[in-house]
């Protein structure tokens, strides 16, 4: 999936040409890992373009660099302001939005403390990350021989760069293998998550997914899903799973802000109920979009304008 590049990049406070957007080549994140970041959406509406639970993204951002000891230097609604400023620069009606916080040029060694925290924003245009037919007809994944981190080990509830090694792992073996995505288990078996985006399972009308202890990231597109089967009286069970347990539901989706509401239709060449988008999933999936394309009440609050 292609990205299509803006004018302009946001780092640490001056709005730089794409082109120049760059950093030393012994900065310690290329090296080490060590950076936090986000991916959030703005969407066109009849109305305006808008962002998508933004302060949430931009706190959770605060959140992971808070567990690996990193300071940032701006406040959150500072860069809640420099995400919408940016989309008016880039003159975007919808974006897909990167934010990162990443230790800097300084030296080189594990040791991290000497080393700037940095802070750049992207926005530029990108597609449906699983495909746009996706959403209608399901894709086809598989689950993967590479498991999720143990606890202790590195922290799940972070979105950390270097956790990304094995999301490629996890995804590279999935398209290998002739799949579109792979599901990762935890180190005693149970369902975690796939290589970026959180999974549900539909059993019996209720909606079951793994829970924080699972090793998964905590979601922004997940608690929205949970919020609005909520809104339905659609049950919610957070539960381990076990992969067999996915074989036989009445349906199976990802959520993510990239991958947002994306129903799988088999796993390990097995059908996943009808093998197409199932009711629920579509009744959630139609309610999110109609929120974030401005055409049902936002009533949770989850939507910034760039006006």
């Amino acid at each position: 999936m292609t990205m299509i590049k803006a004018k302009y990049i946001w780092m640490d406070g001056k709005f730089v040409d794409w082109e120049n957007a760059k950093i030393h080549i012994l900065s310690h994140v290329i090296h080490y890992g060590t950076g936090v970041f986000e991916g959030l959406r703005c969407y066109k509406t009849s109305k305006c373009p808008v962002i998508f639970r933004l302060n949430d993204h931009i706190e959770r951002l605060f959140d992971s660099a808070k567990i690996y000891r990193m300071e940032i230097s701006y406040s959150t609604q500072e860069l809640n302001t420099v995400v919408v400023d940016l989309i008016k620069k880039n003159e975007l009606e919808d974006a897909y939005i990167r934010p990162i916080a990443y230790r800097g040029y300084d030296a080189l060694g594990v040791n991290p403390f000497t080393c700037p925290v940095c802070v750049t924003i992207a926005t530029l245009q990108w597609g449906k990350y699983l495909g746009k037919e996706a959403l209608e007809s399901g894709v086809d994944v598989m689950i993967s021989s590479w498991n999720r981190m143990a606890p202790n080990t590195f922290p799940a509830m972070a979105k950390c760069c270097a956790n990304y090694m094995n999301s490629q792992l996890i995804k590279m073996e999935a398209i290998t293998y002739g799949f579109v995505e792979g599901i990762a288990l935890d180190t005693t078996g149970y369902v975690s998550e796939g290589s970026g985006e959180n999974i549900f399972a539909v059993k019996n009308g209720v909606l079951h997914t793994p829970p924080l202890h699972a090793s998964i990231l905590p979601g922004i597109t997940r608690d929205t899903i949970m919020t609005i089967a909520n809104d339905f009286g659609i049950p919610v069970v957070e539960e381990m799973l076990t992969r067999e347990y996915l074989y036989l539901a009445d349906e199976v989706f990802f959520t993510g802000s990239a991958a947002e509401v994306t129903p799988i239709r088999s796993i390990d060449k097995i059908t996943i109920g009808q093998g197409k988008c199932g009711p629920i999933t579509k009744q959630l999936q139609d309610a999110f979009f109609d929120v974030i394309e401005g055409r049902k009440e936002d009533k949770h609050g989850w939507l910034t304008k760039v006006g």
